[in-house]
């Protein structure tokens, strides 16, 4: 499935998303700037992207790691999955955290991480005094598959 959304170029210079392959779910997004950036370990740096998003009403723009980056070189959101609500307009910037023990540059151009697009569903919450039982009840962290 396909859906129309807006970009507008902040920059000049800034590169458009792209998917990798024809079923890739996320679109790289690149990084756009003038100088490169080292991003230290234990570091959290702020990459611009150069472009802002008009998401259609009804979808959200979720940011994730590039596989790659993560894996091979410990460098993923820092806030592990970023959020863009269908009312956002400004520049989408992406908060990279280099978990290595390894400085990471990121150049003009790099691809930081992906886009994917998906439905989301909001809630209507109603306070109770109870919940109906479940199998599960209020089994916690690791409680399925225990007996």
């Amino acid at each position: 499935m396909k859906q129309d959304v807006k970009i507008k170029k902040l920059s000049s210079q800034a590169m458009m998303p792209t998917y990798g392959t024809q079923f890739s779910a996320g679109a790289d997004l690149y990084a756009c700037m003038e100088n490169p950036i080292i991003i230290h370990p234990n570091e959290t740096q702020f990459i611009h992207t150069g472009i802002a998003l008009e998401i259609p009403v009804g979808l959200v723009g979720l940011i994730y790691a590039r596989s790659g980056m993560a894996c091979k070189k410990g460098v993923a959101p820092a806030n592990k999955v970023g959020v863009i609500d269908s009312d956002y307009r400004g520049e989408i910037m992406v908060a990279l955290y280099n978990h290595s023990n390894q400085p990471l540059e990121v150049s003009h151009g790099d691809r930081i991480a992906q886009l994917v697009l998906t439905p989301y569903v909001t809630a209507s919450f109603i306070e109770t005094d109870s919940l109906e039982d479940s199998e599960r009840g209020n089994g916690g962290f690791g409680s399925t598959g225990r007996k």
